[in-house]
């Protein structure tokens, strides 16, 4: 039976762009259709590390979630920090705080998306929200005056603005030239196993860069319950150049590799290996049109080095719901007013992206990685440079002062 709804802003995608954005909308009173195909919980392949990113964002549009997720422990491990294993085994432990004695709880946990995304859902309904959940999207269409979205169940949604939170193949993004270039994507895959040895005992996640898939790596991510999240990313130009069979990569590291199969030999693998790509914040786009914002995957604005989505795609959503706010206010959903909305993001994000991006292409030379990784681990400013990203630091004028490069250059 078809319907017809009238709202102010239609969300596509209820991953975590999307809910947290309905959460921010509901918290300045907006009416809002939120939108997603599949219905909940499912299983969705990611690294699934939440940073100090995903908490930063949640404090801002509902800090009650994160006391749901730290009071958790059955399904959220907590994580402190993060380590860096270059080519030559030097390990970088980089904490995700500097204060760590006078933080009540952990700065990131770990969980499956399948636990994370069902909660964040669960944590949308208001009276400002509506879930149209396991029905898709057939036909938008953006017009002067509005946006006029049919849905495969026959309903219609007619409202003032839409965000595309809909992640990495968004139909979307595609007819307004947010391409997936080689050049600026990763594959990805992942495996869950159970009894993997080693790991840090403060849930540090782990990535490893291994000579054979640079620029890649392989990670190693703790759970509760016993298990860790495995899996192998890697840019799609080099695997497509190269001809790189990343299942079979995978599953080399973990039996042959000197070191970590040796942390593998009592392990057991959950389930089958899952691939998915991942849109790299490696290049600015632009993400405003008439009456239209992309969040997220859709967005294209994971970083190109730790391959971190979630928390990067939370903060978009963040400041999505700012600019709809005040396109609300006003009354004014055009291009013009929404452009705010890319000065935010790229504003807090594209230092990070851009320093990312450089680190990936770093990744290409093992004996500039090993320099650098060298280097680092003599130098604390380096290590307080690396903390601050994950801790939501303003880190432009760090990246613009060339004296910084000559003291990690030159420390002894």
């Amino acid at each position: 039976m078809s319907s017809q709804k009238r709202t102010k802003i239609a969300i596509i995608g209820a991953g975590p762009a999307g809910t947290t954005l309905s959460m921010g909308l509901s918290k300045e009173k907006i009416d809002h259709v939120l939108i997603d195909r599949s219905t909940f919980p499912r299983d969705k392949i990611c690294g699934d590390a939440l940073s100090g990113k995903v908490v930063y964002a949640l404090n801002r549009v509902k800090p009650d979630v994160v006391n749901q997720i730290a009071s958790n422990t059955k399904d959220y491990l907590p994580s402190w920090g993060i380590s860096f294993i270059a080519p030559n085994r030097k390990r970088l432990d980089i904490p995700f705080t500097t204060d760590k004695n006078h933080v009540k709880q952990a700065p990131g946990f770990i969980a499956t998306r399948e636990d994370f995304d069902h909660l964040m859902v669960q944590n949308t309904p208001s009276e400002f929200c509506e879930q149209r959940f396991g029905t898709k999207v057939n036909q938008t269409e953006i017009k002067i005056d509005g946006v006029h979205i049919t849905l495969d169940d026959g309903s219609v949604i007619d409202a003032d603005a839409v965000v595309d939170c809909s992640g990495t193949r968004s139909d979307l993004a595609k007819d307004y030239g947010i391409e997936l270039e080689h050049n600026h994507y990763c594959a990805g895959l992942r495996r869950y196993y159970e009894g993997v040895e080693g790991l840090s005992e403060e849930g540090y996640i782990e990535l490893h860069f291994i000579n054979d898939v640079l620029p890649g790596y392989f990670w190693i991510f703790p759970m509760t319950n016993n298990r860790v999240n495995v899996g192998l990313g890697m840019l799609s130009a080099s695997v497509s150049k190269n001809k790189i069979n990343l299942k079979k990569e995978l599953d080399r590291i973990v039996s042959e590799h000197p070191e970590i199969s040796k942390r593998f030999k009592n392990a057991k693998p959950l389930e089958t290996v899952k691939g998915w790509g991942l849109p790299l914040g490696s290049k600015k786009r632009k993400l405003s049109f008439n009456r239209l914002l992309f969040c997220g995957d859709a967005a294209s604005i994971i970083d190109p080095f730790t391959g971190e989505g979630i928390g990067n795609a939370m903060i978009s959503a963040k400041y999505a719901a700012d600019v709809l706010s005040k396109a609300v206010k006003e009354n004014d959903f055009s291009e013009a007013l929404l452009k705010e909305y890319d000065e935010q993001v790229y504003h807090h994000l594209w230092p990070e992206l851009n320093m990312s991006h450089q680190l990936q292409k770093m990744v290409k030379y093992p004996w500039l990685f090993n320099f650098v990784a060298n280097k680092g681990l003599k130098s604390n400013e380096f290590k307080t440079l690396l903390t601050s990203m994950f801790e939501n630091v303003d880190l432009r004028k760090k990246f613009k002062d060339p004296r910084f490069y000559l003291r990690l250059l030159f420390n002894k």
